[in-house]
């Protein structure tokens, strides 16, 4: 079935068709690395306040119903930011909106250095999460509108490899800045400092990159997609296609509005839109259940804090080792299939880890799954931007993947007291019943997507 949102400006498929001959260019290759490195510290932050949560109890006093809100405020930022900048995305574009998420998360989080109190601490970490919240989708989205279909899966995932890289980075950080000060300040303080300088950085980086040429041309700025895709066909020493280049548009004549939401909701997109909704729910659950509950689980199965630390050690090195594992899969194996397959596999080590009854087997079963959940992690980031149309992509990304920021703040209210009133073994059988739950929700409603169009893929409805 023809897709009204991508085939609405003539010449779409053209456009499409010399995106995706292309080979990769310089410039895939930076906007790959400076995605990455925007993604390294989105999973820096979301890690951060966890790591050094004892600290920040020490350093305010805070007692132990005063530490689950500060904790929670990162991620209901996150929601936020995540529905405001993915639509801003469609809107104004992609460019624009990942310059504004890194210069909210920048600022925010460097005023949050100098956090004299835990209330503007807490302040300054819901802020600091709406710039971070759409950070994600928005690297799917724009990754998937620049790169040619054939190497769109491992480039991504190259992304997601570099961006994994940030969690054992904030462990290792904490373990050695937390213990002291440096020039006089608390080392807790200077996590935050470099989170963000570290945005800023990325920031300068992404000021070079082009605005995607697929959102140019689905609003009408045909010119400036023409621009865009002869550069890229110049560093990929192509010769431009033989066709007219589109006219600019009449003086005065408005470009195109991005679609509206509610198209998300009509008969072409409901059922995506359905999937992605339920799958982010239940995915959280699984993934950062998993990750958030590990280390209570283990101390109350008796064991020391020492092996504690060392298991999460070992678990956060299982972050871009999985990461890397899924770089040769991701194209040979249709993404679908790699999403259903990996989460079945998180669903049987998780119950085996949540089985376990020795420090080492913990250790094994627990780095499997999380290798394993990084694999899944990288097919999902793929998958999700794939299958919406190029007008509606960031806002569907981002407002579906929003859902599993806010639930994840809400998932240590539910399982804490589950695992205290029913113990490990429960726990991890509902965590495998959501993950086997994920795997039906994409076989049955989910299209096939590697090697693809996406306007193909977004065309089946």
């Amino acid at each position: 079935m023809a897709n009204p949102l991508d085939t609405a400006e003539p010449g779409t498929a053209a456009v499409a068709a010399r995106l995706d001959r292309l080979p990769v260019t310089r410039t895939h290759r930076r906007a790959t690395v400076a995605v990455g490195l925007g993604l390294f510290f989105e999973f820096y932050e979301v890690f951060l306040t966890g790591t050094i949560s004892a600290v920040l109890v020490s350093e305010f006093k805070l007692s132990k119903a005063a530490l689950p809100p500060l904790l929670a405020s990162t991620f209901l930022g996150m929601f936020f930011g995540a529905l405001l900048l993915g639509r801003l995305a469609d809107r104004f574009g992609r460019r624009g909106a990942f310059l504004l998420n890194l210069a909210l998360y920048s600022f925010f989080s460097l005023l949050g250095a100098f956090s004299g109190n835990a209330i503007m601490l807490l302040i300054t970490r819901f802020f600091a999460g709406v710039g971070l919240g759409a950070e994600p989708p928005l690297a799917d989205t724009y990754l998937t509108d620049l790169l040619p279909a054939r190497k769109r899966g491992k480039l991504i995932a190259w992304a997601y490899t570099l961006a994994f890289c940030g969690v054992p980075v904030v462990g290792f950080l904490a373990k050695g800045l937390t213990e002291g000060s440096f020039l006089g300040i608390a080392g807790w303080r200077w996590l935050f400092v470099i989170g963000a300088l570290g945005a800023g950085v990325v920031f300068l980086l992404r000021r070079g990159l082009p605005e995607s040429p697929r959102w140019l041309h689905s609003v009408g700025r045909t010119q400036e997609a023409e621009t865009v895709i002869r550069g890229l066909e110049a560093e990929a020493g192509q010769t431009p296609a033989a066709e007219p280049v589109p006219a600019p548009a009449p003086a005065g004549k408005p470009v195109r509005k991005a679609a509206p939401i509610r198209d998300l909701f009509g008969p072409t997109y409901r059922r995506r839109t359905i999937m992605m909704t339920v799958f982010h729910v239940l995915q959280t659950i699984g993934y950062y259940g998993f990750g958030t509950m590990v280390p209570l689980v283990l101390a109350a199965k008796g064991y020391p804090v020492s092996q504690s630390l060392l298991f999460t050690a070992l678990t956060f090195l299982g972050y871009p080792v999985g990461s890397a594992l899924s770089l040769p899969l991701v194209e040979r194996l249709e993404r679908k299939h790699l999403v259903i397959g990996s989460v079945l596999a998180m669903a049987v080590f998780g119950l085996a880890f949540g089985l376990a009854n020795s420090i080492a087997l913990a250790i094994v079963f627990g780095f499997i799954y999380t290798a394993i959940s990084n694999v899944f992690s990288n097919a999902y980031h793929i998958y999700q931007a794939e299958i919406f149309p190029t007008a509606l992509r960031s806002t569907a990304s981002s407002g579906t993947y929003s859902i599993s920021r806010l639930a994840s703040g809400v998932m240590p209210f539910v399982l804490v007291p589950l695992l205290d009133s029913s113990g490990a073994t429960t726990l991890f059988v509902v965590i495998g019943a959501a993950l086997v739950l994920v795997a039906l929700d994409i076989a049955l409603l989910g299209p096939r997507t590697t090697g693809r169009s996406v306007e193909n893929v977004a065309g089946e409805g």
